[in-house]
């Protein structure tokens, strides 16, 4: 697979996602992801994708202003 930004060569690598909603950071840790060994650019599959939505909706529903969590501990 090649990255959409500069055509570089991406490979399947453990990455940090992070998302502000409403005032809220939600940060997941070690996400399933292909990361461009060029520029660094990160994408997901849908799958991930999808799964990411639900858990960044789950994890604004709590009253703390930042959250971290585990990908592994969130998809289980």
């Amino acid at each position: 697979m090649t990255c959409f930004f500069c055509k570089g060569q991406m490979e399947e690598k453990a990455a940090s996602f992070m998302a502000e909603v409403d005032g809220r950071i939600v940060v997941i840790k070690n996400v399933p992801s292909q990361v461009c060994r060029q520029c660094g650019e990160v994408s997901h599959s849908r799958a991930v994708a999808l799964a990411l939505e639900d858990m960044v909706k789950s994890a604004t529903a709590l009253t703390t202003e930042v959250s971290i969590a585990s990908y592994a501990e969130l998809a289980a």
